[in-house]
């Protein structure tokens, strides 16, 4: 007689799909009705799984770089953001710094300006 419960058979064709989606592991289990542990202990299950969720990644990057080709503004933020390091809010605005030079630069040309008519009349 054999000793311990019967082996789950695992789906790999469901695991494939459910990872396309990007399922998680836990998911995954719920649906074939089978202990998350026992599918981490699947080699077979841990390749197809890691594979699917790689081209999820891939297909869902594909999507959004197409959509930014297109000029979609907001996933040109995103992706702006997200390789290029841009924020909404930099710490300090170049802008700001060039305008309060200009300032200083015309302060002092009219300082000198003053004392120059002074020093003539």
């Amino acid at each position: 007689m054999g000793r311990g419960r019967p082996k789950k058979i695992i789906d790999y064709e469901t695991v494939e799909k459910l990872g396309n989606i990007h399922c998680t592991q836990e998911e995954i289990a719920a649906i074939l009705d089978i202990s998350v542990r026992t599918l981490q202990r699947d080699s077979e299950f841990c390749r197809i799984y890691k594979q699917s969720t790689a081209n999820s990644k891939k297909s869902l990057r594909r999507l959004q770089w197409n959509k930014a080709e297109e000029g979609n503004a907001t996933i040109l933020i995103w992706l702006g953001k997200q390789l290029l390091g841009q924020r909404d809010n930099p710490e300090v605005d170049q802008t700001d710094k060039a305008v309060e030079a200009i300032q200083s630069f015309n302060a002092a040309v009219q300082s000198e300006g003053v004392k120059s008519r002074d020093a003539t009349e």
